[in-house]
């Protein structure tokens, strides 16, 4: 027979085995979920003062306001990015026949490459050199499609994979747009018994920093593609809308809209429109890509001042570890941590009785 000590002593460590059980089954059963939940969670913060906008409208009917704000997410987000990967897969065969097309023709020199002063007629003549040999191009353009398959395969099961997060992660987002005052005041609970009087600080901070953060990189990723897209309808470049979509597409990964305005570039020097390449350029390193340098910094500084390094980190680590939802999600978190860390090391904790109060 057991003594009563040892009963004492089993059972605190059953209770503990079966609070930890409990909590990895809960944990199994919302992973799939933790990902679209992490990005509902900063769209909806992000967009909440619209939420509540039209909540008064529909004089405080909260399941009616989140089905308006959730369908218009669904119109004006998940909707364009779809159209913006399925037009890009369709372009993508014609892309492919026009290089494999060069690759065994051969692409002549355009006529202006000679007329360039200095290095014009060395440029022409090696290209002309390599274009009479369309073995060493086809075996060029097998080594590039052979080293970029990989990275272009995983790519495009990142930007499906996105379409998919984003519609789970409108579905999850109705129920926190619902439910979201209730959320908060749990939430509000549950800190005030890990950080106290600090609670409240830390959950506008929170708020500040994720409405910082998605407001600059959204609203960049919408100036440079509208202003991308303009330059392309002046210019005269083809698919105008779809080039402005994947600049605004890109603009969230620092430097990105430098490869597609670039492409536009070369491709009316392709056409031997020189004074519209030069414009092209121009329009796009002094508008574009400037605005970007700009802009982020004005808007993200506004909840959260957060460095164009720890940018570059957030996206490109929350793009592997999330997929497409994570280009969002990693900067927010960064930003969030750092926030955090600067608000610990500035807090001073009230002071006790008698005790004098903690320097800065």
């Amino acid at each position: 027979m057991q003594s009563g000590s040892e009963r004492a002593l089993i059972t605190p460590i059953v209770k503990v085995v079966a609070v930890a059980a409990l909590v990895l089954g809960a944990v199994i059963v919302i992973k799939p979920f933790i990902v679209a939940g992490l990005f509902a969670a900063v769209f909806v913060l992000a967009t909440w003062p619209l939420y509540r906008a039209i909540r008064r409208r529909l004089r405080g009917s909260d399941t009616w306001a989140a089905t308006v704000i959730t369908l218009a997410a669904v119109v004006l987000v998940i909707l364009p990015f779809a159209w913006l990967v399925e037009t890009a897969i369709e372009r993508v065969p014609g892309w492919i026949a026009i290089a494999q097309r060069w690759l065994s023709e051969g692409l002549p020199p355009p006529a202006w490459l000679a007329r360039m002063p200095f290095v014009g007629g060395v440029l022409d003549a090696y290209w002309r050199e390599a274009v009479a040999e369309p073995g060493a191009l086809q075996a060029l353009g097998r080594r590039v499609i052979e080293f970029g398959r990989e990275p272009l395969i995983a790519v495009g099961a990142v930007i499906g994979q996105g379409v998919l997060q984003l519609a789970l992660a409108m579905f999850v987002a109705f129920f926190f747009y619902r439910d979201g005052e209730a959320l908060v005041a749990s939430l509000r609970a549950g800190l005030t018994r890990i950080a106290g009087p600090l609670s409240g600080e830390l959950l506008t901070l929170v708020q500040d920093t994720v409405r910082g953060v998605v407001l600059g990189i959204v609203g960049t990723a919408l100036a440079q593609g509208l202003l991308a897209t303009i330059g392309f309808l002046i210019a005269g470049v083809p698919g105008p809308l779809l080039l402005g979509g994947l600049t605004a597409l890109v603009s969230i990964v620092p430097g990105g809209p430098v490869v597609v305005w670039l492409g536009a570039t070369l491709w009316l020097l392709a056409q031997e429109r020189i004074g519209w390449a030069v414009f092209m350029a121009l329009w796009g390193a002094l508008l574009v890509s400037s605005i970007d340098n700009v802009l982020r910094p004005l808007l993200i500084s506004r909840g959260a001042s957060l460095s164009f390094a720890l940018v570059f980190v957030g996206v490109i680590g929350g793009l592997i570890a999330f997929g497409f939802v994570g280009i969002f999600i990693g900067p927010t978190l960064l930003a969030l941590a750092w926030r955090l860390w600067k608000t610990w090391l500035d807090y001073a904790p009230p002071a006790h009785e008698g005790a004098p109060r903690a320097r800065r």
